[in-house]
């Protein structure tokens, strides 16, 4: 009996979690060119957030409703909601530098600077004690190394190209995709940076919500909700053009309905499950396996061309993302008991086997 409860509490804690962020990263991926498609279709980025968060809020509809049936929250005050509408503009500050940054740049120059995430939020994860960093300790060093390494990776395979491995067939559905000129290539960059700042804030600030109301749902609930409105405020004047609040079953009705359901709910969910679970740094090294997921993709699903640079960099990204879970590790299996440092702040704990 020990011994299938201890493989339980391993699927639970290990396994799980594993599956679950290699498949978000693949989600992402898609919706990424998804959204890519239907903006270069005429698709207005402030009308997306505003449909895609309504989707999301309407489907998480009864989670408020189900929660307080638990008798196990705390009433609904002034102060939680407070919380929750600043989680929604850090989130809408993210989203909409995001999808400015991918409608300047690309897909594959989303994945290659959410790479930079890993270093923001192990600075931040610091700065608030949620992770120890020690000099002495080599798993504080492999974690520290491992992410550097996959963002060099990163690098690799955005500026270094390299010959042709596979050849796109002229067929490929993006190839009727504008290039991006040099300043949309930086400033596309520059706004992907801005959304990979602020999301481990967002990160860190849903960690310290679930502390005083332990509902992923609801608080995905609230958060989709304050999204779509501050995007329809905003969009009301940033988006002057009423035409472009009109969406048409093509393929931003896609874009928008699969966002809804995929990111703005499930993805986020499982987000906020897995930061309770495991912290924002261990979601956020699996950041770096989004650039492969990109040259898979293009690959397989778009039909775009493999080149040598993308296959050294996924490499590189790849080792990068071992060192750092080999140090993770390490550092969970290193000791055997909880060590806490506050008990008024339990996620706050280092948790350990």
């Amino acid at each position: 009996m020990a011994t299938a409860a201890s493989h339980r509490d391993y699927c639970y804690r290990e396994v799980v979690p594993f599956a679950a962020m290699v498949s978000l990263q693949c989600i992402n991926v898609g919706l990424n060119t998804l959204f890519k498609v239907a903006a270069n279709a005429g698709m207005s980025r402030h009308a997306f957030l505003v449909y895609a968060y309504a989707v999301a809020a309407l489907i998480l509809l009864p989670a408020p409703f189900f929660s307080r049936r638990s008798g196990a929250l705390p009433s609904l005050n002034s102060s939680i909601l407070v919380k929750f509408f600043l989680l929604g503009v850090v989130g809408y500050g993210s989203q909409l530098m995001g999808f400015t940054g991918i409608n300047y740049g690309s897909p594959t120059l989303a994945s290659a600077i959410s790479n930079l995430s890993p270093a923001f939020t192990f600075l931040l994860a610091i700065i608030f004690r949620m992770e120890k960093l020690t000099l002495s300790s080599s798993r504080s060093w492999a974690k520290v190394v491992g992410a550097v390494v996959s963002i060099s990776g990163a690098f690799v395979v955005t500026f270094y190209k390299g010959s042709s491995i596979i050849n796109a067939p002229l067929s490929s559905p993006l190839s009727l995709i504008p290039s991006s000129t040099r300043l949309d290539w930086i400033l596309g960059s520059l706004f992907l940076t801005l959304e990979y700042i602020l999301s481990p804030i967002w990160c860190i600030f849903l960690t310290h919500i679930m502390k005083e109301y332990p509902s992923g749902l609801s608080i995905m609930f609230f958060y989709t909700s304050s999204v779509s409105v501050l995007a329809a405020v905003v969009g009301f004047f940033l988006e002057p053009d009423s035409t472009k609040w009109i969406i048409k079953p093509n393929i931003a009705l896609v874009s928008i309905i699969c966002s809804g359901v995929l990111n703005g709910c499930i993805s986020n969910t499982v987000d906020s499950w897995l930061l309770h679970l495991r912290g924002p740094v261990y979601v956020a090294m699996f950041k770096p396996l989004q650039i492969a997921i990109a040259a898979a993709m293009g690959v397989i699903i778009l039909g775009d061309t493999l080149y040598l640079g993308s296959i050294i960099g996924a490499t590189i990204i790849v080792s990068g993302f071992y060192t750092v879970m080999w140090g993770k590790a390490k550092e969970e299996l290193g000791e055997f008991v909880i060590e806490t440092a506050d008990q008024n702040h339990p996620f706050l704990q280092n948790y350990k086997i």
